[in-house]
């Protein structure tokens, strides 16, 4: 699990005031982090262009292009000419040993981006857009500097100084930062962190926690038992059981009250069973239940998943009283939650440009509920801790993908797994799903993710 930082730029000034590291000797670190990422992906000799900026991102980039000359055949593209001090010192440095400097932007196998960097605000003149979008039809490994250019530059990596910024991890980020490795700047990365506190946390697969049975006197009640509320529309509730029931729970049962025909595998009652330790609602919910029947159904202590249609319900003011209650709402779903909760009545485009200060904003308000904000980079929310798991893909987008995500979190639950442990390692699990997926994209259907957790 990595730190994530609204801005590292108060530990740059760390660097500076406490260890007397000066902007140059940093600057120096993050050009050799880059050169060792391209020493360690491409043959001596390979091409290399450098596209530079005026001010230190810029400079960042012919720092680099120095280190790779005589090792590459490096130029820099100069889309703005030097203006910082340190990137009017960085071009003699370069002039002074012969770096070339290209008169446009061409084929090669490596292309930088050190156009603009985290500071830049606004938008692009139309000498630059032009510049951007040429890049941007090159054919070669991208690498963006710190940050993709305005976020317009498609990068394959993303090589960040210091530490993680969260707005890499808005959604509408996701297709232009590439794979993101964080370079040094001349101390660990442990101490440059160490100096700024944060609630955000980037999760990795190392941080999935599966449900394996480690007890050898046991029984299937020994591994809990999930009721989940099947309502009108059947098969979305049938996704979840049948995840469930693969994801580790001993005993999985539909309540209804109707007579439906459902897998073998899986158990129906009119009646919450006596011995269920979780609960799962809102998948397919429509108008299956009735006012009463869905009170009696939540009439208890149990923890509890929520998703879909009970964004919508009265019901959900007494839920956000609950303990131990998992949410999972996309964007939709979850700006009905916002106004349900009178947080904010916002649109989902206004959500999605501002994720993380509406989800902030929330688990200020109910700090005792976990939410699993859902999207291209997934947001868990719990007492005002945030993680994000950035491994969701284009392969999940499939109708009836979430309600699974609500059965593995519900099968985890009913297995004595605490609400915040239960998020983030279902949440991973249903990622990793998707991700060991081997047909082609477009062709995924939610049973496909059912089987493949027996691969997990």
């Amino acid at each position: 699990m990595q730190k994530i930082f609204d801005e590292v730029g108060s530990l740059d000034k760390r660097c500076y005031d406490e260890y007397f590291l000066s902007e140059d000797i940093l600057m120096e670190h993050a050009a050799e982090g880059m050169a060792n990422f391209i020493f360690g992906r491409f043959k001596r000799g390979a091409s290399v262009i450098v596209v530079c900026g005026s001010g230190n991102n810029g400079a960042d980039g012919i720092a680099l292009a120095r280190l790779l000359h005589k090792k590459y055949d490096v130029s820099i593209f100069y889309a703005k000419e030097p203006k910082s001090p340190m990137a009017v010192l960085q071009q003699k440095r370069a002039n002074a040993i012969g770096v070339r400097v290209a008169g446009d932007i061409s084929e090669c196998d490596v292309l930088l981006d050190a156009v603009v960097g985290t500071g830049f605000r606004g938008e692009f003149d139309a000498k630059i857009s032009k510049i951007i979008k040429q890049m941007n039809t090159i054919e070669s490994y991208k690498i963006a500097c710190d940050v993709p250019s305005g976020y317009c530059f498609y990068a394959d990596t993303t090589l960040t100084m210091g530490g993680l910024k969260k707005d890499f991890y808005l959604d509408s980020h996701k297709e232009c930062m590439g794979d993101i490795e964080v370079v040094d700047l001349g101390i660990s990365r442990e101490i440059y962190e160490s100096g700024k506190s944060t609630s955000w946390y980037l999760l990795d697969f190392e941080d999935m926690k599966l449900p394996y049975r480690v007890k050898k006197d046991s029984h299937k009640g020994s591994f809990g038992h999930l009721a989940l509320a099947c309502g009108e529309k059947v098969g979305a509730s049938v996704l979840s059981a049948k995840a469930a029931l693969r994801f580790g729970s001993g005993l999985v049962t539909l309540v209804g009250f109707e007579n439906v025909n459902i897998p073998y595998t899986i158990m129906y009652s009119h009646i919450l069973p006596k011995n269920t330790t979780a609960l799962c609602c809102g998948m397919g919910l429509g108008s299956g239940f009735s006012d009463i029947e869905l009170k009696k159904f939540l009439d208890n202590e149990l923890p509890l998943v929520c998703d879909a249609d009970l964004f919508y319900m009265s019901v959900l003011k007494d839920i956000l009283k609950r303990q131990n209650v998992v949410l999972t709402p996309h964007p939709k779903e979850f700006t009905a939650l916002l106004r349900q909760s009178g947080i904010a009545d916002i649109g989902v485009e206004m959500l999605q440009k501002n994720r993380f200060e509406y989800i902030e904003k929330f688990s200020k308000k109910f700090p005792h509920i976990t939410v699993v904000l859902k999207g291209a980079n997934v947001i868990i929310a719990n007492d005002g801790e945030f993680f994000i798991n950035p491994y969701g893909s284009e392969v999940l987008a499939k109708g009836g993908s979430g309600d699974i995500l609500s059965g593995l979190i519900g099968a985890l639950l009913s297995q004595g797994y605490n609400p915040l442990e239960a998020a983030k390692t279902a949440s991973l699990a249903h990622a990793k799903l998707g991700n060991n997926y081997t047909g082609v994209d477009f062709s995924l259907i939610p049973d496909d993710l059912i089987e493949g957790i027996s691969k997990l």
